[in-house]
C-alpha cells in the first residue's frame, strides 16, 4: 500500500440501509446484485487486494444483517447499527468494533463505492497522512449531480460541504460532489460524536457535519477530487442499479 502504514487504518462499510426506493423487501440495499455479485462485494474485494484484513474491514449492517453475514462469513468484521439514526451514527458503531490500534478510519457506503479502484483509494489514504489531517473527504466531479450533496468552494481556498436539502439555487449548479467517503482521525471522530448535533431537517446525525465541526475547530483537513469522477456511482433507484449492472458487465 505505498508508504501508508495500513496497520493502523480500519475501514467501516455502511451496509444497514434499508433501499425502500429499490423495493428491497426481504435483503439490505447492498446486496442488490451487479455484474452478477451483490454491490458490496466488489469494495470488500478492493480492499482485500490492497491488503486489509478481515479485523481491519467492518460491515455496519442492520436491516436483514444475516443476509449480508451469512454472504461475507469472516472475510469481514460486523457491527450492528439497531437505529437507523444517519451516518455518522453508523460510523461511530462501526469504529467501536475495530482493535484499539486503529488510529485512521476509512468510512465508505456500500452502496456507491462498487467502482472505486485501489489507486483512488491510496491516494486518498495517503493524502489524508502526510497532512496529518482530522478529517480527509472524497469529491467527484459528476454530470448529474441532482439529489447530492456540493462541496462548495470558498475563494480563500476553504470548502464547506452542503447537503441537497439545504442548497440555494446558485450552488445547485455546482457539480463538484461529496461522495461521502472520508478519512477521519478515530480518536477526534469517538470524542466528538457524542456531543455531534443532528442534522436539523433529518433529526439524524449526517457525516456533513463533521467538516463544519474540523473547521470551526481549525483543524487540519482536506478534499481530495477523484481522478475519475466515474469511480463514484450512487445506486438508489432501479435505473441507476441496471446502469450499474450494465457498466460491471462492460468492465
Amino acid at each position: 500500500m505505498s508508504e501508508i502504514n495500513k496497520s493502523k487504518i480500519g475501514v467501516v462499510i455502511l451496509a444497514a440501509g434499508r433501499g425502500t426506493r429499490l423495493g428491497c423487501v426481504d435483503m439490505p440495499k447492498v446486496m442488490m446484485e451487479i455484474g452478477g455479485k451483490p454491490i458490496v462485494s466488489y469494495i470488500v474485494d478492493t480492499l482485500e487486494k490492497m491488503g486489509f484484513s478481515s479485523k481491519q474491514i467492518c460491515l455496519v449492517v442492520g436491516y436483514h444483517k444475516e443476509k449480508v453475514m451469512e454472504y461475507f462469513g469472516e472475510r469481514v468484521t460486523y457491527a450492528v447499527q439497531e437505529e437507523l439514526l444517519g451516518t455518522a451514527h453508523a460510523a461511530y458503531t462501526g469504529m467501536k468494533v475495530l482493535s484499539e490500534n486503529i488510529e485512521e478510519v476509512l468510512v465508505i457506503g456500500g452502496d456507491d463505492s462498487a467502482f472505486y479502484t485501489e489507486k483512488s483509494l491510496l491516494h486518498l489514504l495517503s493524502i489524508h497522512e502526510e497532512n496529518n489531517d482530522t478529517l480527509t473527504l472524497l469529491s467527484a466531479e459528476v454530470e448529474s449531480p441532482a439529489g447530492l450533496g456540493r462541496v462548495v468552494r470558498q475563494e480563500n481556498g476553504d470548502f464547506q460541504v452542503i447537503e441537497k436539502e439545504y442548497l440555494t439555487p446558485e450552488q445547485e449548479s455546482i457539480h463538484e460532489i461529496s461522495t461521502g467517503t472520508f478519512v477521519f482521525k478515530r480518536s477526534w471522530f469517538e470524542n466528538m460524536f457524542p456531543t455531534m448535533p443532528k442534522l436539523q431537517k433529518l433529526g439524524e446525525y449526517g457525516l456533513p457535519t463533521t467538516l463544519t465541526l474540523v473547521r470551526e475547530e481549525k483543524l487540519p483537513y482536506h478534499v481530495v477530487r477523484l481522478e475519475d469522477g466515474n469511480e463514484f456511482f450512487g445506486v438508489n433507484t432501479l435505473e441507476q442499479l441496471e446502469e450499474a449492472h450494465k457498466r460491471k458487465n462492460n468492465t
